[in-house]
């Protein structure tokens, strides 16, 4: 069985959205959250991991000037990040992000540009899970009871969540076996809700580790104002790993 030792891991950020449901002509990934933009929030969480090398920040075609000029100067990050000019929807972009970095590439992390309340230690915590099994992504146990309905809103059935896990990321994979599983779905025409999906399609076991219910994805106005409200907490509180 393969094994990955101390590899460590490039960062693919990907914040190329337009973000529509956030109803503002600003691109969600740019709003502000606690004075700084969203993705200012990812990008240093990403930079203070230790076991991040470099970070790939994919972005639209036409904002590459943007946050060139804009963004990364106002960070003041101590590590160079390597703009990506996006594709028309997320598995695209991921896709242009694995391209853009060396084929010598060990472990690759892709994190949605909008989960800024990530944390270095949950990024750690992700790495060391893929050094064992090559493949390993964040989440938390669903909570609530689920009910499958069809398209009329009519409930047809309860389904069991004693063993069901929402997704978040980081997802962190083997870059030869995240790079080939993205190109059997594109070569399949098959698009995945997250990259893990695509993973699985390959039949690579993927390890799924608990995260934290403050990691996020902001898509709606709602989701900023709890972003806000949540950093607050977090600023006198510390997230450990469950074992």
């Amino acid at each position: 069985m393969q094994h990955w030792g101390k590899m460590k891991a490039i960062a693919i950020i990907v914040a190329a959205g337009k973000g529509l449901r956030m109803q503002n002509a600003v691109s969600k990934q740019y709003l502000k959250l606690g004075g700084r933009p969203i993705i200012a929030h990812t990008l240093s969480a990403f930079e203070a991991c230790r076991m991040v090398e470099h970070i790939y920040l994919v972005i639209p075609k036409q904002d590459l000037e943007f946050c060139r000029q804009e963004i990364l100067p106002s960070i003041e990050m101590q590590s160079a990040v390597t703009l990506v000019a996006g594709g028309a929807e997320r598995q695209a972009s991921v896709y242009n992000g694995l391209l853009a970095v060396s084929p010598k590439t060990g472990m690759v992390a892709i994190h949605d540009g909008v989960r800024p309340l990530v944390t270095p230690e949950m990024i750690t915590a992700c790495i060391e899970g893929a050094r064992e099994t090559g493949a390993c992504i964040l989440g938390i146990p669903a909570s609530d009871t689920l009910k499958q309905a069809n398209a009329e809103g009519i409930i047809e059935t309860t389904l069991p969540r004693h063993d069901i896990w929402l997704a978040q990321t980081p997802q962190v994979f083997s870059y030869d076996l995240i790079l080939k599983a993205h190109e059997t779905a594109l070569q399949a025409g098959i698009s995945g809700t997250d990259d893990a999906a695509l993973m699985e399609r390959i039949g690579h076991p993927v390890r799924i580790i608990r995260g934290s219910s403050s990691n996020i994805k902001i898509t709606t106005p709602e989701d900023l104002r709890r972003a806000e409200a949540i950093q607050a907490i977090s600023m006198r509180t510390a997230w450990r790993p469950i074992p």
